[in-house]
């Protein structure tokens, strides 16, 4: 599991995540200030250095999540570790750059271009003349051909995850030769840039049994910096070496293992030495940022050499002080294994000290997830309302600003910050009201006071204490008064619509609690009598629950419940907060981490959930499926794709369409943006946050850390040098070894 929670990287929508891939064909321009694509919000930290000052050899020893079942990124079981391993490993046409923007690849791609657009588009790629597969043989058409026709989806005997793309090819051919390759379009198709990457060779795609088991514990021919050595699931660990017959830029390292290390085990084997480099949890972060302040004189971690005086000393205390020897050898007994325990600890700690965190926000977004199946969420006003309670900037800031990360709301369903497409579309939807939101409620028939079934007013009694809790009563008010407003008489103090006031207004390290004072006029709420000015009002009617039909609207919020859900858990208690404030209680339930994707999202058995989606460059393609409208199959379920959420609309639809097969890349972009907006109008997804990414790496290492948007290579990746030794050391120092 990811460290703030569980990505839905299925292979279909991208082979890069967890899970977790511009849109431009001339080369991509810059930035300027009037572009909505803007900039990332946080560039790589990989502590970059020139390949000169890097030394010959050495093994890095990464930490993943998982030992792949397969190396094919193509079947429905790859994981995050799969796409690692064909980075490093297969040809890549294009990779991403630090905008989220795809770049070719020189050391495959000599150029690749539309040279036809009618009556068909077709595509010529120039490859690489030094590019050869392992084997020595040329890259070049059969490859591109066979991994066509294994992923068109045209041959069921190939068990394909995704085919978006090549289903839209009507032939491959060489060109001028083996190195010209023509890929042929029977309809346009704008995110041509998508395919093969990774290229397999057609020792893999060219064969049903192939490509479905034979490339799944082993790549026999390869074409990248490294070779898969071994995959190893009884050590948990895949080794790759340096693949003699690159023709780039040599590899640094002599050997990558990748090591699967749980998310919760990470800082011991850091402290241990067996990992040298990981994605880490904010907790594990402090920890090694901890390891490399100056420790004080005084420090209680005692090393191992204190151990038999202490040991002496509380023996001859005991006895003096009426203890028997047995006892007191005993009490000995303990305490000496609490102070070797802390021994260990203090050691592992120090180990910690040769670590840097390098910190970066990952491609990829956390959301709250709105089921609009069925139940309350069916309704769109009521969908809307949960979206308008919602400070998504509180959020953001409670989960980034502790890490020393840009604290911004994710604008967009469709791409991040820097990317081509990006542009912040949440306006479609409308800035945080409470007042509003109680207002699309009351339109919806969710009104404060209603009667409520005896089984729900037990559950709001036994709710009691919570309330006190969350800063709805008295004592937490602005004005210090009992909780009763008046109709008609204003106090800009009291102020409940998000827009400021109170005290605590500015105040962002606060969960959102009720200001106190409220107010009721006549625009925006329910419909029916109003009492003369100045009547008395129930206390915290303006947070009472809302009810229709005799029933309060309480929404189930589930939640993974393993290692490193602390900040989903965080978030969902303030999402909770922000939707008691106008009358929706949420029901948490915490569930296992196995069963969170398969057995909630993707069945559709919750009500408001949260989990991450990764940005990428062809939303186009890859985005589609994750928001197309759900259509009945044919034995009568609900085809949703990878649309967990169930909302959908034909015109998002229409315009997924549309960009998908417009050339123009400005227009394009404006497709993508209008989809967005639509699916900000919906509400059945609101993007919350960037996901942060923390990456524990030896200070030593360099061209290694997070990433961000950046593609890793593989080939620049090492450890420095180490410095002449002596005053009177000169020259370059010799290579460092494993």
């Amino acid at each position: 599991m990811s460290p703030d929670g569980i990505g839905p990287r299925a292979a279909p929508r991208s082979v890069a995540f967890l899970t977790a891939g511009a849109l431009t064909v001339p080369a991509l321009a810059g930035c300027g200030s009037g572009d909505p694509a803007g900039r990332p919000l946080a560039g790589p930290d990989i502590a970059r250095a020139d390949r000169a000052l890097i030394a010959d050899g050495g093994t890095l020893r990464w930490a993943v999540d998982t030992v792949p079942d397969t190396l094919n990124v193509f079947q429905s079981d790859a994981d995050a570790t799969t796409t690692r391993i064909a980075q490093a490993v297969l040809p890549s046409m294009y990779r991403m750059d630090s905008r989220g923007r795809p770049v070719r690849n020189p050391d495959y791609l000599e150029s690749a271009e539309v040279v036809e657009t009618e009556p068909r588009q077709v595509v010529l790629y120039r490859l690489s003349q030094r590019a050869v597969w392992s084997d020595g043989r040329e890259i070049g058409a059969a490859d591109f051909a066979a991994q066509w026709r294994a992923l068109s989806g045209k041959d069921t005997a190939y068990w394909t995850a995704r085919n978006a793309g090549y289903d839209r090819i009507e032939k491959i051919e060489r060109g001028k030769g083996n190195l010209e390759v023509k890929v042929t379009f029977s309809r346009p198709y704008a995110d041509w840039r998508s395919l093969f990457t990774p290229l397999y060779p057609k020792d893999v795609m060219g064969d049903p049994d192939s490509f479905n088991d034979g490339a799944r514990k082993k790549l026999q021919v390869t074409a990248g910096p490294f070779r898969v050595k071994k995959v190893d699931g009884k050590a948990d660990e895949v080794v790759l070496t340096r693949n003699g017959r690159w023709w780039g830029e040599p590899a640094k390292l002599s050997t990558i293992v990748l090591r699967a290390v749980p998310h919760d085990k990470r800082i011991s084997a850091l402290g241990e030495g067996t990992v040298d480099l990981a994605e880490i949890t904010p907790a594990a972060a402090r920890r090694v940022t901890a390891a490399a302040l100056p420790r004080g004189a005084g420090s209680p971690l005692m090393g191992p050499g204190a151990d038999r005086s202490a040991a002496d000393a509380l023996r001859s205390w005991a006895i003096a002080h009426g203890s028997d020897e047995e006892a007191a050898d005993e009490e000995i007994a303990a305490r000496g294994k609490l102070r070797r325990k802390a021994a260990g600890y203090a050691r592992r700690q120090k180990a910690l000290g040769g670590f840097e965190v390098r910190k970066s926000l990952e491609p990829a977004y956390t959301q709250l997830a709105l089921n609009g199946a069925g139940g309350p969420l069916a309704d769109e006003r009521v969908r809307r309302a949960v979206a308008r309670a919602l400070d998504r900037e509180d959020i953001a800031e409670a989960v980034l600003k502790p890490l020393g990360l840009p604290a911004e709301p994710v604008g967009s369903h469709l791409a991040l910050s820097g990317q081509a497409a990006y542009a912040d579309n949440s306006g479609a939807l409308g800035e945080q009201d409470a007042k509003e939101a109680r207002a699309l409620l009351a339109d919806a028939g969710w009104v404060p006071g209603g009667p409520v079934k005896k089984a729900e007013d037990e559950r709001e009694e036994a709710a009691g204490p919570e309330d006190e809790e969350s800063g709805d009563s008295a004592s937490e008010s602005g004005g210090g008064d009992d909780g009763t407003y008046i109709v008609g008489e204003d106090d800009d103090g009291g102020s409940d619509d998000g827009e400021g006031g109170g005290e605590d207004a500015g105040d962002d390290s606060k969960a959102p609690r009720d200001s106190g004072t409220r107010h009721l006029s006549r625009a925006g709420t329910a419909p029916g009598a109003y009492a003369p000015r100045g009547t008395a009002a129930p206390a915290r009617a303006g947070t009472a629950p809302v009810a229709k039909d005799g029933k309060a609207l309480t929404l189930r919020f589930v939640l993974p419940s393993g290692p490193g859900s602390d900040t989903l858990r965080t978030v969902a208690d303030r999402i909770s907060a922000m939707l008691k404030r106008i009358g929706i209680r949420t029901d948490i339930s915490e569930v296992d981490d196995e069963s969170y994707f398969k057995d909630h999202i993707a069945s559709g058995e919750y009500d408001l959930a949260l989990y991450s989606w990764p940005a990428t460059a062809f939303p186009a393609t890859d985005a589609r499926p994750v928001y197309a409208k759900p259509v009945p199959a044919a034995d009568g379920s609900l085809n949703v794709e990878q649309n967990y959420t169930r909302v959908g609309t034909d015109q998002v639809d229409q315009l997924f369409d549309q960009a998908v097969t417009t050339l123009d890349d400005s227009e394009r972009r404006g497709l993508i943006r209008k989809a967005d907006s639509r699916i900000w109008a919906a509400a059945g997804s609101i993007p919350l946050y960037q996901r942060p990414q923390l990456t524990a790496a030896r200070g030593s290492l360099a061209n290694a850390g997070a990433f961000g948007f950046r593609t890793p290579v593989y080939e620049d990746m090492g450890f420095l040098k180490k410095p002449p030794q002596g005053p009177s050391a000169g020259g370059t120092a010799p290579p460092a070894g494993d």
